[in-house]
C-alpha cells in the first residue's frame, strides 16, 4: 500500500486529484441531503452508512453548515 500523500506529487494532476475527491464526496453528501437518502462511506477504516440527518449532524459538529441548493 502506498503510504505517500497524494497531495504532495511532482505531477499536478495527480496532486489536484485530492481536492477533485473531497469535491464530489461533498457533492454526494449534498444530494444525499436533499433527496433525504443514505451514503454509503469509509471513517476511520470503517465502511458506514450515514443517513442525511446524520451528514447534518456531522456537519454542524464541525462548523461546516452552508446553505444547501435545491436546484
Amino acid at each position: 500500500m502506498n503510504t505517500k500523500d497524494i497531495r504532495l506529487s511532482p505531477d499536478p494532476d495527480m496532486a489536484g486529484s485530492y481536492a477533485a475527491m473531497q469535491r464530489a464526496g461533498r457533492a454526494a453528501e449534498d444530494l444525499a441531503i436533499r433527496t433525504n437518502t443514505e451514503i454509503i462511506t469509509m471513517i476511520d477504516g470503517k465502511v458506514v452508512c450515514l443517513t442525511a440527518g446524520e451528514i447534518i449532524e456531522r456537519r454542524e459538529a464541525e462548523g461546516d453548515v452552508e446553505k444547501l441548493s435545491t436546484e
